[in-house]
């Protein structure tokens, strides 16, 4: 049978199966579908300052050259800044903990270009990046985070790309400068969690909990919490990565923050906002969405060109609520310095101001439609005089207008008129899925725009009939056994395991690229127990399912 490991055939074809199959086209508003269970459940974690992690058993200090495996065995203690580099791969099993180093400098893991990661946890062993202090001691800013490099596009071809906040060395930097591979790959993460990261490497030199510096779209991102950090949750610098399954969790300063050329997708992500905790209003303000084409605002190429789509967003305000808001908070959606983003199909609640097109480029933009905010709706905690839209003083662009036009379709509303989520103020047990009763956030999302591809979505009817017979062998099995694919066309599938019960216990394959005639996909079946599964391929629109017998 014909094998499909590898990477030539995933870089000939990733483009155009992404194309096909990346996008979810629902009819819900927001991340969540009200009929159905939280993407959140059992992976995410509500209260990371309680959690007790076991103590270290393996401590790291020097920078990783070679391919390296690290067992949840383990728990590892990164100290210093550490670097996959030299083009190696580091592998991190699933349920695995790593704890960052508070006394000593910026500990963090920084994979550098042309080298991978990959953390490919499940929904009930989730890969964990977290604070090595004790439980009811960890802040914001305890050691670095998580940083990515690849050698994507930026829109700074001519310089060198340093990633911000750490002095510049050659190992942080990224980008392919001017013959960049859209399809670089720097590995995989999924069902992962990030806690207290954003170390101060200098006054105002903190970083992010997530950061791409140009990364890939042979990279896989998909389930990933970010909370407590001490900047941004996630924020892309360049490149074209897509990502799904997003979660900010009371950061300080961006949930999503875009810039340099970022060309990316991003679907379904939460967003949650403690009224406490924002930057100091001199320095940056806190938003949901941050957005410039660089930092000067320059029409240098390539255009941040982003699009996000169903995130569900819960502001400072929670209802009302809250009795001290920081200062640093301001809009939901601040879009600036030449951005040509797109915003469809969210649900944005609880922050003073909606969105602000802020400056002339970004105003001309909108105008122009290659600036997007399209199908969402805006939320106001009653009892506040909101401002729905705000463009910079003295701007004669009529952003109220623009917000509100039937080709927009955004709107307006109170988080009283209907209910609108079902418990988003609770911390600990919350549940961010609008009331079925809501219309406005279950109904009326959006793919038509041609952002979401050129052209719109493609190709969804080809991918429908492209499998001609499937079948797992050997059935039963006991700690292993293939997934057999008959296709008629390349395509992506993804390919998850489900207990009988309906929880899913495994995610051996996203966005994986089969081939066109025999395929077969490995399955790993060592941690499951006993019993009856069902194997879910996932194709376009379409989904398939096969019974799995385990017997051990």
């Amino acid at each position: 049978m014909k094998k499909i490991f590898t990477t030539i055939m995933l870089a000939l074809s990733l483009n155009y199966g992404m194309a096909q199959a990346f996008w979810t086209p629902v009819t819900y508003k927001g991340a969540f579908d009200c009929t159905a269970a939280m993407w959140t459940n059992t992976w995410t974690e509500w209260d990371p300052q309680n959690h007790v992690y076991p103590a270290p058993t393996v401590t790291i200090t020097s920078n990783i050259t070679s391919n390296t495996l690290w067992t949840s065995g383990n728990v590892y203690l990164l100290q210093g800044q550490i670097y996959v580099k030299a083009n190696s791969t580091l592998t991190i099993q699933p349920g695995t903990i790593v704890l960052g180093s508070k006394a000593v400098v910026g500990s963090g893991l920084f994979i550098t270009t042309g080298s991978k990661l990959i953390a490919n946890g499940t929904v009930n062993q989730p890969i964990v990046f977290t604070s090595d202090q004790p439980a009811g001691s960890r802040t914001t800013g305890d050691w670095g985070g998580v940083i990515l490099m690849g050698l994507a596009a930026t829109n700074n071809t001519m310089g060198i790309n340093n990633i911000e906040g750490i002095a510049p060395i050659p190992d942080t930097q990224y980008g392919g400068g001017a013959s960049p591979n859209p399809n670089d790959n720097s590995g995989s993460m999924q069902y992962c969690r990030i806690e207290y990261p954003g170390y101060v490497y200098a006054p105002n030199k903190e970083i992010n909990g997530l950061t791409f510096g140009a990364v890939g779209a042979g990279t896989t991102i998909d389930y990933i919490q970010v909370s407590f950090s001490n900047d941004d949750s996630f924020e892309w610098f360049g490149g074209n990565v897509n990502c799904k399954h997003l979660v900010a969790y009371r950061g300080l300063d961006d949930d999503l923050d875009t810039d340099n050329g970022f060309s990316g997708w991003v679907q379904f992500a939460l967003c949650v906002r403690d009224p406490a905790i924002a930057d100091n209003p001199t320095i940056s303000t806190s938003e949901l969405f941050e957005s410039d084409n660089d930092p000067t605002g320059s029409a240098a190429t390539p255009i941040t060109k982003c699009v996000f789509s169903n995130v569900t967003g819960v502001g400072p305000y929670r209802g009302n609520n809250a009795t001290v808001i920081a200062s640093g908070y301001r809009r939901n959606s601040h879009l600036r310095r030449n951005t040509q983003i797109g915003v469809f199909n969210c649900l944005l609640m609880d922050y003073k101001t909606g969105v602000m097109i802020d400056g002339t480029l970004a105003e001309n933009n909108a105008i122009a439609g290659s600036l997007n905010y399209q199908h969402n709706e805006v939320v106001w905690t009653t009892g506040l005089t909101p401002k729905t839209c705000e463009t910079v003083s003295l701007s004669t662009f009529p952003i109220t207008t623009w917000f509100a036009v039937s080709g927009n379709d955004s709107s307006l509303t109170t988080s009283t008129a209907v209910p609108f989520l079902v418990n988003p103020y609770n911390y600990l047990t919350g549940d961010y899925r609008p009331a079925c009763t809501n219309t406005a956030a279950t109904s009326g999302a959006s793919f038509s725009n041609t952002a979401f591809t050129p052209g719109g979505i493609l190709g969804i009817n080809d991918v429908n009939t492209s499998i001609t017979s499937s079948g797992l062998y050997p059935n039963p099995t006991a700690n292993s056994t293939e997934l057999f694919i008959n296709a008629q066309l390349s395509f992506p599938i993804n390919v998850q395991i489900y207990s009988v019960t309906g929880q899913l216990v495994s995610a051996p394959y996203h966005q994986y690229m089969i081939s066109e005639g025999s395929n077969s996909l490995p399955l790993n079946t060592t941690a499951l127990s006993s019993g009856i599964y069902f194997v879910k391929m996932q194709f376009g629109t379409k989904n398939e399912t096969i019974k799995l017998v385990v017997n051990k």
